[in-house]
This record gives structure tokens, sequence and C-alpha cells, in this order.
């Protein structure tokens, strides 16, 4: 393993211990909820029937998905 993956574990590390802590603290200090939109996106998927509740993220997983890629390219750009 390179040093330079090491410095992104760290730095990913890093980044889900504050993305946790603001989670954790949030309630507790009356902050305005931030992610309220995350799961509510138009390509999300929610059917609730009287005995069934199905929800699919698709929305909310692409959206992830091109932040943390573009995350990861412009860590990549950092590094090479």
């Amino acid at each position: 393993m390179s040093p330079e993956t090491g410095k992104l574990l760290i730095l990913v590390g890093i980044v889900l211990t504050a993305a946790g802590i603001m989670m954790v603290i949030q309630p507790k200090i009356n902050l305005p909820p931030l992610f309220d939109w995350f799961g509510h996106l138009p390509l999300d998927i929610r059917i609730e029937k009287e005995h069934v509740r199905f929800y699919f993220p698709l929305g909310s997983s692409i959206l992830l998905s091109v932040i943390i890629s573009a995350v990861m390219f412009f860590i990549n750009k950092l590094i090479h």
C-alpha cells in the first residue's frame, strides 16, 4: 500500500467522523435540519400500502454517487 492511499483513508475517516458528529449534535443544539431533503428527491421511489412499505432511494443514490465520484476525482488530481 502506498503512502497516498494511507493519506486518502485518513481524509475519508476525518470526513466521516465529522459527518457523524454533526448528526449526533444537530438535534441537541437545535440546528436546522441539513439533510431533510435527502431521501425525498424526484427519483426516490416510495410505496406505502396498508401492510407494506417499500422505499428505493434511486435519486438519492445517483446524487450520492455523483458527489463521491467528483470528490474522488479531485482527490486523485491532488495526489498525482
